[in-house]
């Protein structure tokens, strides 16, 4: 049987891709395959796979050498279980740049292209099978789509994907502002979560000059909610960071209405990470930058000390 994921701390698009994938391959490629989940869903994906009547995935915490696997939403072995390379990785698509570090049995089948999520590039691959998408599943594709690309508001969207959320909506009868408004309250529902759950909840490691970071991310159309928290968000940063292995981490808090996120200040780290990135001034425990919503493409790629 082989075992589809994504990334650890699963979003939408790392919850439902691997359904998605997980159908295809046993139903057209006539090959075995089951969904797994290397984290507890995050609210906005525990809200989708109630929308659309999708068992949750297992969580799997660990994989045994020789498993057969595909990996979706994520080439990056910081966010994949321990042991990955001696696992039989058969497949990996993706949307995120390449990082490295995995190795594999043999020449693999890899897609990575540029679109705004994982999602689409399966319905790329799936041909005319994807015509065959049962409704559940079209749900998933639809979800992660809005999900990703904010309904629309981000920009790594492209025309592909919103010409396939947009096709896939009209398919279902679904209202799309209507439905993307329900994933961002759902997605904003954060009141029962610890510091550390935020902390941890959609975050990924990279190194950046030097330092090991958790870059964690907040996506709401209720940033308060979460800023009324965050002198006690900035003293768990220590904790988190120390338990994880991570020298800083950094919480941008991403206004989806507004699209706008604001970055919370801890100590003079982020401070000079924060004027050398995105060239702000930093004059209290916050700074806000404007326009600023993707991790992938505006957040990554401008980190600097």
């Amino acid at each position: 049987m082989i075992k589809v994921f994504g990334h650890k701390s699963p979003d939408t698009d790392s919850t439902g891709s691997p359904i998605i994938w997980a159908w295809y391959l046993t139903e057209h490629r006539k090959q075995p395959a089951e969904a797994k989940l290397l984290g507890e869903p995050n609210t906005e994906a525990a809200f989708v796979l109630k929308k659309w009547d999708l068992p949750k995935p297992e969580i799997i915490s660990g994989i045994a050498a020789g498993d057969k696997v595909v990996i979706v939403d994520t080439n990056n072995p910081a966010e994949l279980p321990d042991g990955i390379n001696d696992a039989d990785i058969i497949q990996i698509i993706d949307h995120h740049k390449l990082t490295g570090g995995i190795e594999t049995k043999g020449p693999i089948d890899i897609t990575i292209k540029p679109l705004a999520c994982t999602a689409t590039i399966m319905h790329n691959l799936m041909g005319e099978n994807a015509a065959k998408m049962p409704r559940g599943i079209k749900g998933a594709m639809l979800s992660c789509i809005l999900s990703d690309t904010l309904e629309f508001r981000s920009p790594t969207t492209t025309e592909q994907d919103k010409a396939l959320a947009l096709d896939l909506a009209r398919d279902l009868g679904i209202d799309v502002a209507a439905y993307a408004a329900e994933l961002f309250e759902a997605k904003s529902d954060v009141g029962a979560f610890s510091d550390a759950e935020l902390l941890r909840m959609d975050s990924k490691e990279y190194n950046v000059a030097g330092k090991e970071l958790r870059v964690s991310v907040l996506e709401t159309t209720a940033p308060k909610l979460i800023l009324d928290r965050k002198d006690s968000l900035m003293t768990s940063m220590e904790a988190v960071a120390k338990e994880d292995g991570a020298d800083q981490v950094l919480l941008f808090v991403v206004d989806i209405l507004k699209e706008e996120a604001t970055l919370l200040v801890p100590n003079d780290l982020v401070k000079q990470m924060a004027e050398a990135s995105f060239g702000a001034t930093v004059t209290g425990d916050t700074v806000v930058l404007p326009g600023v919503m993707s991790r992938k493409k505006q957040i990554i790629p401008a980190l600097k000390l």
